[in-house]
């Protein structure tokens, strides 16, 4: 899978994280090029359009809380980010939410939770089938 990624500070989670796409054998498109000082929006903006485009099958923005780079790829029309901070809700996101992005702190999550909320991310193949209806819905309302 091809996975848009960008974070506005590096430290141990991003590391982490990075590592574990490559592990797994996603093809890595990294927005911003991977250096820091590229504003937080931009950054968000920049994988929300690489997914939307369909550059991206799906998107990993952090920053210090995962929620402004999470707002910022919201604005994206097509783009489906969600914040989260556990496995479960990871696997929520995608599984009832048809989320396509990932947002997460790079401050709060220890590394090792990081690797545990991607892959719960990652391993859902598709929605829930009982909510394409709230899916439908939810990408008709203004703005998605």
């Amino acid at each position: 899978m091809r996975i848009a990624f960008a974070a506005d500070d590096h430290n141990a989670t991003t590391d982490a994280v990075l590592a574990e796409l490559a592990d797994a054998g996603h093809e890595v498109l990294r927005v911003g090029g991977g250096a820091s000082g590229v504003p937080w929006p931009d950054l968000g903006a920049g994988v929300g359009r690489a997914v939307a485009e369909g550059r991206a099958d799906l998107g990993v923005v952090m920053c210090w809380t995962g929620t402004g780079t999470a707002i910022a790829a919201n604005k994206v029309p097509g783009v489906l980010a969600a914040v989260a901070w556990d496995p479960w809700v990871a696997r929520g996101a995608r599984l009832w939410n048809d989320a396509n992005v990932l947002a997460m702190s790079l401050k709060r999550l220890a590394p090792d939770v990081a690797v545990e909320v991607l892959r719960a991310f990652l391993e859902v193949p598709a929605p829930d089938p009982d909510e394409a209806g709230n899916i439908a819905r939810l990408r008709e309302l203004p703005g998605t």
